[in-house]
């Protein structure tokens, strides 16, 4: 183990940093995050009646946090290593807290789509921070299983409750309570990290920043999930997507030549694409994010447009699917330790693909209880099985100077394979439903979009098994004596 490493353990052994405290920290960054990604969406109608977006307009309410969030995930990460892991998280945590109480007092259109922009700068600096300070504190052994686990869960969580968070405060309290509610989880996150996290200091930098490639990596990305994220007005053949997605492939691919031949410190050094365990993780983690992305989607119309059912009732049929997450991230805890996490990715994406592949027979005629409530849980349970473990798998024996980078990569390829996910598959089933304005046929696209979601999970299994090395019960860099032990980091 590194001796960057070895200082981390000794300064949470002196109570320096309070593991528990940290956990619940992250707990509440990882929720808070992933909440923000749904909990607006039900709330949409109210809130173009009430400030008067357009119908182009309202599109930037959801499409504003994406950009912002995936296009500076990974310089995020990189000034988290650079300039000390709780800084960053703490300069997030406020940025994220004035953005939140900002859209709710927003009285215009404008006012929104830039607070809802700077939620998402504050969550591109936030939320590799906390990985990253995750994944240092709990470095191995069974308190790393179990710290991934919790993760797990409230990242599901906050995606599948925002949905019944959303369309209740929408509802009976007020579109702007949908925003206002993150600023004092936010708050909760900051005290929590403020008491919890020793001051970390940074390593010492290899050389100057790599400015060029900050801009050319920050441009492309943002290109590209705004390309992908357009799709839903510009079809994939138009002319202005082609030539989007053409741009954010040029500047990433300048992005690459400068990183391979700057003398300065890189914004991510490209040889941690060399380690399987990163690439395998990140290729999971992509075609993952798609899959439930897609799946939120699909389900919510389908309840909604086919079901008839309210955005309140909807958001409560979905606490099946939290409650499932977390019953799978117990048994990933249960078995992490005894089983390699290769074998829960397998295991897990299997799982989850059978619920989608069940989802895909749901019927105009039916019900919650006949066609939702099985396969989601069947799903949701999967979910959780393969969730902690593809974050774990990302960066372990990733060395600790690296591990914000490592943690923004991650974070990334799970934004943008969300919007490449959403974007091509509600592409394939608008096609596959056409100009028929039946219910049967807006079934069927549905219908369709679940089934290429099963698709893309048994391509996710398909990497665990081919890419992902078939270790012993650990990786090499870890003491097998860890497996029998809790190590000197516990949670408390």
């Amino acid at each position: 183990m590194t001796n960057r490493a070895s200082a981390t353990e000794r300064s949470v052994s002196d109570g320096a940093t309070r593991p528990g405290l940290l956990l619940a920290a992250v707990a509440v960054v990882q929720f808070m995050v992933s909440l923000d990604l749904s909990v607006v969406n039900v709330g949409l109608p109210k809130i173009a009646v009430a400030l008067g977006f357009s119908p182009l307009g309202l599109t930037w309410v959801i499409h504003a946090y994406a950009l912002t969030f995936g296009g500076l995930l990974l310089l995020g990460g990189k000034l988290a290593d650079r300039f000390g892991r709780k800084r960053i998280l703490l300069i997030g945590l406020g940025v994220f807290f004035v953005a939140s109480l900002a859209g709710g007092f927003a009285q215009e259109p404008g006012q929104l789509v830039a607070a809802r922009a700077a939620q998402g700068v504050g969550a591109a600096a936030l939320a590799p921070a906390a990985l990253a300070l995750l994944s240092s504190t709990f470095p191995s052994g069974e308190a790393r299983v179990k710290a991934f686990g919790v993760w797990a869960a409230m990242n599901a969580a906050g995606g599948a409750l925002g949905v019944l968070i959303g369309g209740v405060l929408t509802e009976y309290a007020g579109w702007q309570w949908v925003m206002f509610l993150s600023a004092p989880m936010s708050a909760v996150a900051f005290a929590l990290a403020w008491r919890g996290i020793a001051h970390d200091v940074p390593s010492a930098p290899a050389g100057r920043p790599d400015v060029l490639g900050a801009v050319l990596a920050t441009a492309g990305m943002t290109l590209l999930v705004f390309g992908v994220v357009r799709t839903d007005r510009y079809g994939w053949s138009s002319a202005r997507t082609l030539i989007t997605l053409a741009v954010a492939v040029v500047l990433l691919a300048a992005f690459i030549v400068v990183e391979r031949t700057t003398t300065r410190d890189p914004l991510i050094r490209l040889g941690l694409f060399a380690n399987r365990a990163v690439a395998g993780a990140n290729g999971y983690n992509f075609l993952l994010g798609a899959a439930m992305a897609s799946s939120f989607f699909f389900v919510s119309l389908y309840l909604q447009g086919v079901l008839g059912h309210g955005p309140a009732l909807t958001g409560l049929q979905f606490l099946p699917f939290a409650l499932g997450v977390a019953v799978g991230s117990v048994i990933a805890i249960k078995l992490g330790y005894r089983v390699a996490p290769r074998v829960l990715l397998i295991g897990g994406g299997l799982m989850t693909a059978a619920g989608f592949a069940w989802f895909s027979g749901m019927s105009v005629h039916g019900s919650f209880l006949s066609d939702v409530l099985g396969p989601e849980i069947v799903a949701s349970i999967g979910f959780g099985l393969c969730l902690g473990p593809v974050v774990s798998t990302a960066t372990a024996g990733v060395d600790p100077t690296e591990s914000g980078a490592a943690s923004a990569l991650l974070n990334s390829s799970r934004q943008v394979g969300a919007s490449f996910g959403l974007a091509a598959l509600s592409t394939a089933a608008e096609h596959r439903t056409g100009d028929v304005a039946s219910l049967e046929a807006v079934n069927d696209g549905y219908r369709l979009g679940m089934s290429l979601g099963a698709a893309l999970l048994i391509g996710a299994v398909l990497i665990a098994i081919v890419v992902l090395r078939r270790p012993g019960r650990v990786p090499a860099s870890v003491d097998q004596s860890d497996l029998t032990r809790s190590p000197s980091v516990t949670i408390r």
